[in-house]
C-alpha cells in the first residue's frame, strides 16, 4: 500500500475529498455531493477507491476513465481542423453522439478559475500556509497561481453582465490534450474562447503570435489563443455537425497600457 492521505476540501460552494501522496500529488478526488470518483493517476485507482468509499459508503461509483488522463473529460480529444480547413465548406456527416455525462461533468456549474482552483487545492499550500507567508511578507512559488486565479475571477464578473443578454458563459472548460480554456462565450454574437492574462500595472505588447510584458521574453500569448480557438472549433464542429467559427480572445487584467502590432487583427484583445 502507498502512503496516501484523503483530505478534505472545501471552499467556493464544492465540497470534495482529495487522495494525495505524501508530496502532496494529488492521485483521485470524490465530490461528497454526488458521491462521485475521479481518477487522476491510474496507477492508484484501486487503492483510491477504497480509502474514499471509507469516507462515501460503497455507494460511490468512479467516473468513467478516458484513454488519455484517467478521467472522464468533458471536451473528447480531436483533431482540430487545419489552418487550410478554416474557409471550409460547412461540414455535411452526421453529428457524433454525446458521451454519457454525470453530474460531475457539468460545467455550468465552474465558477471563473476554477481549473486553477483544483490545481491549487491538490498541490498548493494550505491557508494557514499562505497567511503565515503573508505574514512575514515571504514570497511563494504559487504567487502567480493566486494572481491568475484574482484576474479570472474578475473577468468572470464582467462575463457574467451578459447572461440577461443571451449570452452563456462557461469556465475553466478542460480541454482532453491538457490544460483548459479561462472562459467559453456563447450568445447572439457568436462563440470566443478567451483567455486571461493578469498583469497588474504593466506594460503589455502583442504581437501576430507572441507577447512583451515590461519589455521582457517574448511569450506565446497570441499563439496559444489561436490554438485555443481552433480546438474548441474542433470540438463542436464534431458534435454539431456544422461549421462553428470560433474567435480568439486575449483579456488582460490590470495592465497600466495594452499595444499590438498593425499587423495583429486575427486575436481580439482587450
Amino acid at each position: 500500500m502507498s502512503d496516501l492521505t484523503v483530505n478534505p476540501w472545501k471552499r467556493h460552494g464544492k465540497d470534495r475529498l482529495y487522495v494525495n501522496l505524501p508530496d502532496g500529488t494529488a492521485v483521485a478526488w470524490a465530490d461528497r455531493l454526488t458521491k462521485v470518483i475521479t481518477i487522476k493517476v491510474e496507477k492508484y485507482r484501486r487503492e483510491a477507491v477504497a480509502l474514499l468509499r471509507q469516507h462515501l459508503g460503497d455507494s460511490a461509483t468512479v467516473r468513467p476513465a478516458s484513454p488519455q488522463s484517467g478521467a472522464a473529460s468533458p471536451l473528447p480529444s480531436v483533431r482540430p481542423p487545419r489552418q487550410s480547413e478554416s474557409s471550409a465548406p460547412p461540414r455535411r456527416d452526421r453529428p457524433v453522439a454525446l458521451p454519457d455525462l454525470t453530474v460531475a461533468d457539468d460545467l455550468a456549474e465552474n465558477r471563473p478559475g476554477a481549473a486553477v482552483l483544483e490545481t491549487i487545492a491538490a498541490r498548493g499550500p494550505s491557508s494557514p500556509q499562505r497567511l503565515w507567508a503573508k505574514m512575514l511578507r515571504r514570497p511563494s512559488d504559487w504567487d502567480s497561481w493566486y494572481t491568475g486565479l484574482e484576474g479570472e475571477r474578475r473577468v468572470g464578473r464582467e462575463l457574467q453582465r451578459l447572461s440577461g443578454h443571451g449570452w452563456k458563459v462557461l469556465h475553466g472548460v478542460p480541454k482532453a490534450n491538457g490544460g483548459d480554456i479561462d472562459h467559453l462565450l456563447i450568445g447572439p454574437g457568436g462563440v470566443f474562447a478567451i483567455n486571461t492574462k493578469h498583469h497588474q500595472g504593466a506594460s503589455v505588447w502583442v504581437g501576430d503570435t507572441m507577447a512583451r510584458v515590461n519589455g521582457g521574453k517574448p511569450v506565446p500569448y497570441a499563439a496559444a489563443s489561436k490554438a485555443e480557438a481552433v480546438y474548441v472549433r474542433g470540438v463542436l464542429e464534431r458534435y454539431c455537425g456544422f461549421s462553428v467559427p470560433v474567435e480568439p480572445v486575449l483579456v488582460f487584467v490590470g495592465v497600466a497600457s495594452l499595444d499590438r502590432a498593425v499587423t495583429q487583427y486575427t486575436v481580439r484583445i482587450y
